[in-house]
Parts: C-alpha cells; structure tokens; sequence
C-alpha cells in the first residue's frame, strides 16, 4: 500500500500542476462520475494520513484512496488517451493524471470529511499536526508499539515499511508494549525528518547516505550488525526487527 509519504507527494505535485487551473475530471472507466466537479476549477490538493482531497469550490471533496494497489499515471501531454481501466482522469491545460484501481474515489460531504479527519490521528508531513498530541496517543495505547504504528488513529501515513525502519532507528523492538513519552518523542522526530526526506525522493529513507537501502525491511540480515533479521507477525502485517540493535523487552 503506498504510505504517507507518497500520497503527500502526490498531492504537492498534483497541487502545483493543477491548483487554481481549469481541470476537466473524467471517469474513462464509468465507475465515477465526475457531474458535481464539472466547470469548476480545482482549488486545492492535500493529503491526509493515505487520503487525498481534492476541493472545489461549491462542491464536496474529492476523496481518493490509493489502497494496496492503487497508483497515479502522468501524462505531460494531456491529450494522450486514457487507459480504458481508468477510475478518473484529471485533465489540466499541460497535464493529465489518470487515477488506477483505488478503492476510495468519491465525493465527500462536510459531515462525512470532518469524520475522516476525526477517525485519523496526527500526520507527520501536515504542518497541522501536533507532536504534544502524537506522543499522548502513542504512550495511551496499550497495543505492542509495532502494531499501534499501523493503526491510522494513532500516527496516520505510517505503513509497514516506515514501521519497520522507524522502530529501528529508534531501537524499539515492535513487540514493545511500555513506551514512554521521551521514546515516543523521539520516535515522532524521526517519522517527521524521514517522512520528509521519502516525500522528497518518492521512497522510503531511513539513511539519507544510503537512500536505496533499508536497514531491516525485507532484509535477511540487518544493515549495521549483519545479526539474521526477526520477522513475526505484528498488527497483522510482518514485522521485521534486529535482536541486537532492537532487544526484546
């Protein structure tokens, strides 16, 4: 499932391309329709935990949801045909992007958008978010650490990926269940600072010196020790940790 940091780039780059232009939508596919959007011109793009919203004026957001298999396609030609399976298309004056297999692609009334941001907790990549906030959600859930940063109520973006490699960086094993709030500072710093840097380079960094290489995700060995890397079943996703850089207990 692409994580956080993917959807804020998508919605950076989709922002300056499209915002405030004329953008026409359509649903190639059938499957979305486009009537409450059309003749207006996009205002705004922004992402939310997995979530895109996209506001017009007058009109509900639009509310995207990539899902596990869900992806954008650009075209710096607007004029290049859609793929027949695409779910929306949206068309600027020098750009197109075509939206494939999300699960979520539709309008979103106030009541239901004030719910959404409700259900989420604080966003590492929103200016809004607030780390006093993030820490007291962390520290209150009584969950193994490991799955509490797959639950989008206590951090929202965080995937498996970042999981793995957060909780490395901060030396947490996943199956921690007493963390405190300096740990779940620290933690938080680190999602903030690296979250940034996978939204600038569209990938997962946990080493700003190694961009394509992570230290435990889907490695047979970890990175910095060389010990056999642990994978168990975490939050219902595999969890991948270093009995050495991430003691149990």
């Amino acid at each position: 499932m692409p994580e956080g940091h993917l959807i804020h780039r998508y919605a950076r780059e989709q922002q300056d391309a499209l915002a405030g232009r004329d953008v026409t939508l359509s649903s190639p596919q059938g499957r979305f329709d486009p009537a409450p959007y059309l003749d207006r011109p996009l205002r705004a793009v922004e992402a939310d935990g997995k979530h895109l919203l996209y506001h017009f004026p007058d009109a509900p957001a639009l509310h995207v949801h990539l899902g596990m298999r869900g992806l954008f396609l650009r075209y710096d030609d607007p004029a290049v045909p859609p793929r027949p399976g695409t779910r929306l298309r949206l068309a600027g004056p020098a750009v197109a992007y075509d939206l494939i297999a999300p699960i979520r692609c539709e309008p979103l009334p106030a009541d239901a958008e004030r719910a959404l941001r409700a259900s989420l907790g604080p966003d590492p990549l929103r200016a809004d978010a607030d780390p006093a906030e993030a820490v007291r959600r962390l520290t209150a859930t009584g969950a193994p650490v490991g799955a509490a940063l797959l639950d989008q109520a206590v951090w929202a973006g965080i995937g498996n990926a970042w999981r793995a490699e957060l909780l490395f960086l901060a030396g947490l094993d996943p199956d921690a269940r007493s963390v405190g709030a300096p740990a779940a500072e620290r933690l938080w710093r680190l999602a903030v600072a690296h979250l940034a840097l996978g939204r600038d380079l569209g990938q997962v960094v946990s080493d700003p010196t190694a961009p394509d290489e992570r230290w435990v995700y889907k490695r047979e060995h970890c990175r910095r020790c060389g010990s056999p890397v642990r994978t168990w079943q975490v939050g219902g996703r595999t969890a991948y940790a270093c009995p050495v850089d991430q003691p149990a207990g």
